[in-house]
């Protein structure tokens, strides 16, 4: 029981930085852009890429590790309903996670590509708005996989 304890635990804290670090590049992201101030930009940008690299992506690789891991330690099947639907929740999340990783890439070279003074070309403003729009359906299948793990729920 000791193993399934720690293992629980790594799922859970790379469960939070996870949403925690979506939730705040997130923020950081969409605020910068509506400053309207490039110099912002770049360095959010920059910094939202490398907090992908450095929590977001090792998080990305831990979750199903562990999760598989202490499905089978706790007796569920993987074809359990539930365990099922936040399987194919993650995946949708993950779908909606590697454009978003390529358009961070394309918006900071786009910032640090644009003088001083100069205007962001309209490119940038329309890979913001789908960097924007896909963050929602990730989010919104980051709290639903919550409750599933949480509440465990039988479905019919």
């Amino acid at each position: 029981m000791p193993d399934y304890l720690l293992l629980k635990t790594v799922h859970i804290l790379s469960s939070t930085l996870l949403f925690g670090t979506g939730l705040g590049t997130a923020f950081h992201g969409w605020m910068a852009n509506r400053s309207g101030v490039l110099a912002a930009r770049r360095v959010v940008n920059r910094n939202v890429e490398l907090a992908d690299w450095l929590f977001t992506t090792p998080a990305v690789i831990v979750q199903p590790v562990t999760g598989v891991w202490l499905a089978h330690i706790a007796g569920f099947p993987l074809t359990t309903p539930w365990l099922m639907a936040a399987i194919a929740l993650y995946i949708l999340v993950g779908a909606c996670w590697l454009p978003v990783v390529a358009i961070q890439i394309a918006m900071r070279r786009i910032a640090e590509a644009t003088p001083d003074g100069g205007q962001l070309p309209a490119r940038y403003h329309r890979l913001a708005r789908w960097w924007f729009a896909l963050g929602w359906p990730a989010f919104i299948g980051v709290i639903v996989i919550f409750w599933l793990m949480v509440a465990k729920p039988e479905f019919a």
